[in-house]
């Protein structure tokens, strides 16, 4: 049921671990949080949680190490070559671990599901917003989605290239009208959050407000007071809306 591949990118210039769970269904790209590896999901227990719907062949899930997002907060990497490996993971995602997904499935063609908990929700929106070719919904659960925050070093300066394509809420309002704009209008992003310690819920209607603006489909799902920033709101969640979908 669970399968391991490792192999060096050069896309991010070292060794990357991806996880599979589940043999038959709909793929789904779960990211981990900040720092977390490809087995991060597992530990936590979302796995468990998730076994219903692996066990009735419904889907199968994929998780990769999260390369980039260590480099955020880490005060002895520079804030441009953070930007650098964040869109640099992005290019992975899209260059690698699609296609290996593809290939796992027997289907050249067929569509996946991201989703993602916290910095895990920023890939996963960055992904749909930058792929929607690939990627037909994303289910972002207790987003970050203002990476400006969280990489050192960009506090006060200007953000480079590289930053301003990792970034939703930077490069979504100014999509320009065409292709990618239009597919991205056929897919679907759900947003939810709780109320508890640690949620952000302004992340989550920022980013609605925005996809909004362009006309991407989108819902918030606000959760209650009893929701934490933290796992035992995600295992609740995450079952739930693949269950929707």
């Amino acid at each position: 049921m669970k399968e391991t591949a490792t192999w060096y990118s050069q896309r991010v210039e070292q060794e990357i671990k991806m996880v599979r769970w589940g043999t038959v269904g709909q793929p789904v790209l779960l990211f981990p949080t900040a720092g977390g590896d490809a087995e991060e999901i597992e530990r936590m227990l979302m796995i468990r949680v998730l076994e219903p719907l692996l066990s009735a062949e419904r889907i199968k899930i994929y998780s990769v190490d999260s390369v980039a997002a260590r480099a955020w907060g880490d005060t002895n990497t520079s804030a441009r070559h953070a930007t650098w490996l964040q869109n640099r993971f992005d290019a992975f995602v899209y260059g690698e671990v699609v296609p290996t997904i593809r290939h796992d499935c027997e289907t050249d063609d067929i569509e996946i599901v991201v989703a993602g908990a916290s910095i895990g929700a920023d890939n996963a929106m960055a992904s749909i917003c930058r792929h929607p070719d690939v990627f037909s919904r994303a289910i972002c659960m207790s987003g970050s989605y203002d990476i400006h925050r969280f990489i050192k070093g960009f506090e006060h300066g200007t953000p480079d290239q590289d930053f301003y394509f990792s970034s939703p809420m930077h490069f979504v309002p100014n999509l320009p009208e065409g292709p990618l704009l239009d597919q991205l209008r056929t897919r679907h992003v759900l947003l939810c959050h709780g109320g508890g310690r640690w949620e952000d819920p302004e992340q989550d209607w920022t980013m609605a407000k925005i996809l909004g603006a362009k006309g991407v489909p989108n819902r918030v799902d606000p959760w209650g007071e009893g929701y934490d920033h933290d796992w035992p709101t995600w295992r609740a969640m995450l079952p739930k809306y693949l269950e929707e979908v």
